[in-house]
């Protein structure tokens, strides 16, 4: 690894590992769907209580399911934990920004690392929050992205 270059954990699946149930979570009627990518259910529902009804949500709680769910889903945006198991989230962001049908699609990072926000957004990142976060400030990059799009 080159220095100054950020990396995140890869995790190993256990052999009996299988991905679980794909979900998600329909707030209202809405085009807008927005993928939450974070291996806390706490901070997930955080994520989805921070924001106004009219999106529609699904969620990942590992790095490699995220990848799959984005694929299935398409979502509008991505809110991507650095610290994933089976795959780290700077793997996923990778991914998605090599993947055709994906590339286009913003990532929002949040994460409580102590990475630089410089550094996030040189490795792809739309845009950087960090944990602890203000639901206003949450709310308000994810619209700003959203209308860019």
């Amino acid at each position: 690894m080159e220095s100054g270059s950020i990396d995140g954990p890869v995790h190993a699946a256990p052999e009996d590992y299988s991905i679980p149930e794909l979900e998600t979570w329909p707030a209202v009627e809405t085009d807008k769907t927005i993928l939450i990518c974070d291996d806390e259910p706490a901070l997930r529902e955080l994520v989805r209580a921070s924001l106004d009804d009219g999106y529609r949500f699904a969620e990942a709680s590992d790095g490699l399911l995220a990848i799959e769910l984005a694929r299935e889903v398409e979502p509008d945006i991505v809110i991507l934990d650095l610290m994933l198991p089976r795959l780290g989230g700077l793997e996923v962001l990778a991914q998605l920004q090599t993947d055709e049908q994906l590339r286009d699609v913003p990532v929002l990072v949040i994460t409580a690392w102590n990475e630089t926000r410089e550094d996030v957004l040189a490795a792809g990142a739309a845009e950087f929050v960090s944990k602890p976060f203000d639901p206003d400030e949450l709310r308000a990059s994810i619209e700003e992205l959203l209308q860019e799009r």
